[in-house]
């Protein structure tokens, strides 16, 4: 009688096949996941994210204008793909991932410049309307930084993520800040197999955002990362789909399958 009670609380996934993946970085990837002083962090990981817009499902203007820069669009652009498309968050295949380390600065080369609330002004002659003081346009607050150190993952990493649905992917993209060069190798497809509810651990990351409301939390590692932070060693209860070597909860949708209407 147990056993037909699970069976009922089985609901098949929308995916029959997924793709293991394997991603290598041709060039340093650039993430501003931290930012500690002059100092900008990236994670040993690459969002499911900015993958999915890697992989073209889904398109963002290249310059935004006026209300657009307020908030991101993830609603809009991504939960169309549920049932169709979805992607992990990519993990080192190594132990962790390695870095390096480059300083940038992008201070003008003119005769004359100043530091100013957070920005470079190079306009010598608001420098008496200052002394005035005006506040000339060229001493206003940026978000821009000039100068710092940028902490990158070095050329040569490998990173692994499971995509589901069916289509063709491209052999490289471009991710990060810096639309790095990253191969993409497909490792194998295997079968998505729906499990009953128990308690499970699962080894792959896992947005944070994309959970369904439901699934039981007993334990995990945080990734504190924008837009949403990933789970990883997590032990859950309840259903999961068992995806070759990795048992992750069921239901797996970009923001959670929440619809943005």
């Amino acid at each position: 009688m147990k056993q037909v009670e699970l069976e009922l609380q089985t609901t098949p996934p929308p995916y029959k096949t997924a793709q293991l993946i394997e991603l290598w970085c041709a060039e340093p990837v650039f993430f501003a996941s931290r930012e500690l002083s002059d100092t900008y962090y990236t994670e040993g990981t690459i969002g499911n994210y900015a993958l999915a817009y890697a992989l073209g499902w889904a398109r963002s203007p290249y310059r935004l204008l006026g209300k657009a820069t307020g908030r991101p669009t993830y609603l809009e652009d991504l939960t169309p793909l549920a049932g169709q498309r979805y992607i992990l968050p990519a993990w080192p295949v190594a132990t962790s991932a390695s870095f390096r380390f480059e300083r940038f600065n992008a201070l003008s080369d003119s005769y004359w410049y100043a530091m100013t609330n957070n920005r470079v002004a190079i306009a010598r002659d608001d420098l008496p309307l200052k002394r005035t003081g005006k506040k000339p346009n060229t001493f206003r607050p940026s978000n821009f930084p000039q100068t710092g150190r940028l902490r990158m993952i070095e050329r040569g990493n490998r990173f692994q993520t499971i995509a589901f649905g069916d289509g063709e992917l491209p052999e490289y993209i471009r991710v990060g800040k810096f639309m790095s060069k990253v191969k993409v190798e497909i490792v194998k497809t295997v079968d998505v197999i729906a499990q009953p509810p128990g308690e499970y651990n699962c080894h792959a990351y896992l947005n944070s955002a994309d959970l369904t409301s439901g699934l039981g939390l007993l334990s995990f590692d945080l990734i504190s990362i924008p837009p949403a932070s990933l789970l990883k060693n997590l032990r859950f209860s309840g259903s999961a789909w068992q995806v070759g070597d990795y048992t992750l909860p069921a239901n797996l949708e970009f923001c959670g399958g929440r619809n943005h209407g």
